[in-house]
C-alpha cells in the first residue's frame, strides 16, 4: 500500500515527528511518500530528515497562492506513485491536498492536529480548512477534544476517527548524566530545582502566563529555576517580560534544542500553559522521560494527564493556580515521584507508535479497494475473464 503524505512544514516538529515516526512503524507492505510545498525554502529542511530516514521526499514546484496549479501538481505524483491514499496535514495541504486527490481519483485522509488561531490569516485559513474537512473521506483527530471541534465544524461523526499521537522507544531511554549538568550550566547561579517548558514561542502557547506564574513561584521558593526551549516570533516579547518582573536568571530562554529529548529527564517538573492544543507530543516525551507535569486543561491535554495522578491540570490563563499547582508539586518529593512514574506507565501502555500504527493501518484498510494481484500467464489471464463472465464457474479451471 502506497501512502502519500502532503506537507507544509517549515521545520521539524512534534506533528513532523509524528508523521516520521508513523511511517517508520508501518509494516513491510507499506511504501510511505512525502510531498512538502515549498514554503519559500522552508520545507528542506524537513525533507532533508525525511531523506535522512529513507523515505521519498519530494519538494513542489508550485504553492500558493498557486491553488490550482499546485493542484495539479499534486494529482500528477499522485498518479506517478500510483498512490493509495492521500494523508494531508494542515489547512494548506488539506485545501489543495483534497482537490489533488478527487483530480487523481485516490482516497484523502485530513490529519487534525489542531486550530491556534494565531494571526488573522491563520484564521482564515483556518475556517477554510473548518469547510474542506468536511469533504474528506476521513479526518483522523490526534484527540478526542480535537474530535469534538471536528464535528462541530460539521463533518459527520462516521468520518471522524480518533487516532492519538504517539512516541517511539527512544522517549524512555535512560537519562545522560551529562545533560543534568548541561541543564544547569544554563543558570548563572545553582538551582534546587528547575522547572522546564518548551514549545513554538506563539501566542496560543501561554508562556506569558508561565512567566507571570514564575514571578509568583520565586517569592515563596527563590531557589527554583525555570527554563523555556523553544523558538519564535513572540521570543523578544517574553525576554522583555522576564526582564521586567525581575526574573533574569531564574528564568532562562534556551532557544530551539535538537537534542531536547535528553535535556527531558533531568527536569524535576515540566509545564504546558497553553491556551490551545490538539495533543501536544511534548507532553507526551516529558512523561516517557519520568517527569510529572502541570498543564492547562485545553484539547486533548486531559486525556494524558490525570489530574492527581501524574500531574495537575488547571484552566487556561490563570498563572496564580499554575504557580499554586508547581509550588505542590516541588515541595512534595514522594508526591513528585509517584506522579513521574504514573505518568510514564500511562504513556508507555496507550501512546505508543505500534498502538498507531495499527489503527493507521485499519483505517487506510477502510478506505482501499485491494488491488488484484498481476497475473503472470495467459492461462490465468483467461481463467479470470471468463470468471468475471461465468461466476458460477469460477472453481472450474481452463486449460490452455
Amino acid at each position: 500500500m502506497i501512502i502519500v503524505n502532503l506537507v507544509a512544514s517549515p521545520f521539524v516538529g512534534g506533528p513532523e515527528q509524528q508523521m516520521l515516526g508513523l511511517a517508520s512503524s508501518l509494516p513491510g507492505n507499506y511504501r510511505t511518500v512525502f510531498l512538502a510545498f515549498a514554503n519559500a525554502g522552508k520545507s528542506a529542511a524537513f525533507a532533508a530528515e525525511s531523506q535522512r530516514q529513507g523515505f521519498e521526499a519530494d519538494i513542489l514546484k508550485h504553492d500558493a497562492p498557486e491553488l490550482e496549479a499546485a493542484a495539479r501538481e499534486v494529482a500528477k505524483h499522485l498518479r506517478r506513485l500510483r498512490a493509495d491514499v492521500l494523508v494531508c496535514h494542515g489547512y494548506k495541504p488539506d485545501i489543495i491536498g483534497w482537490r489533488a486527490a478527487r483530480q487523481a481519483g485516490v482516497p484523502v485522509v485530513a490529519v487534525a492536529h489542531g486550530w491556534t488561531a494565531a494571526t488573522f490569516r491563520v484564521r482564515v485559513n483556518e475556517t477554510l480548512d473548518r469547510l474542506v474537512l468536511r469533504w474528506m473521506d476521513q479526518v483522523a483527530c490526534v484527540s478526542e477534544g480535537q474530535a469534538a471541534k471536528v464535528r462541530a465544524a460539521g463533518v459527520p461523526s462516521s468520518r471522524v476517527a480518533v487516532i492519538r499521537n504517539a512516541i517511539g522507544s527512544k522517549a524512555f531511554a535512560a537519562p545522560e548524566a551529562q545533560y543534568r549538568e548541561r541543564l544547569h550550566a544554563l543558570f548563572p547561579e545553582h538551582c534546587e530545582r528547575i522547572v522546564g517548558a518548551a514549545g513554538r514561542l506563539s501566542p496560543e502557547k501561554g508562556f506569558d502566563q508561565l512567566i507571570e506564574a514564575a514571578a509568583q513561584v520565586l517569592e515563596q521558593a527563590p531557589e527554583t529555576g525555570f527554563v523555556l526551549f523553544g523558538d519564535g516570533p513572540l521570543r523578544k516579547r517574553l525576554a522583555e517580560q522576564i526582564a521586567a518582573r525581575g526574573l533574569a536568571g531564574r528564568f532562562v530562554l534556551a532557544g530551539f534544542r535538537t537534542e531536547l529529548g535528553r535535556f527531558l529527564p533531568h527536569l524535576d517538573l515540566a509545564v504546558l500553559p497553553s491556551y490551545t492544543e490538539g495533543l501536544p507530543v511534548i507532553l507526551l516525551e516529558t512523561f516517557a522521560a519520568g517527569v510529572p507535569v502541570v498543564a492547562t486543561a485545553v484539547g486533548g491535554v486531559p486525556e494524558v494527564v490525570q489530574d492527581g495522578v501524574n500531574g495537575y491540570l488547571v484552566p487556561a490563563g490563570r498563572p496564580e493556580l499554575l504557580a499554586q499547582r508547581i509550588l505542590n508539586v516541588l515541595g512534595d518529593e514522594n508526591r513528585r515521584r509517584a506522579m513521574a512514574k504514573n505518568g510514564q506507565k500511562h504513556v508507555r501502555e496507550n501512546f505508543t507508535l505500534g498502538v498507531q500504527s495499527l489503527q493507521y493501518q485499519q483505517l487506510f484498510e477502510t478506505l482501499v479497494v485491494p488491488r488484484p494481484a498481476p497475473l503472470r500467464t495467459a492461462e490465468e489471464r483467461l481463467e479470470r475473464a471468463l470468471v468475471a463472465v461465468h461466476p458460477a464457474g469460477s472453481k472450474t479451471r481452463v486449460r490452455a
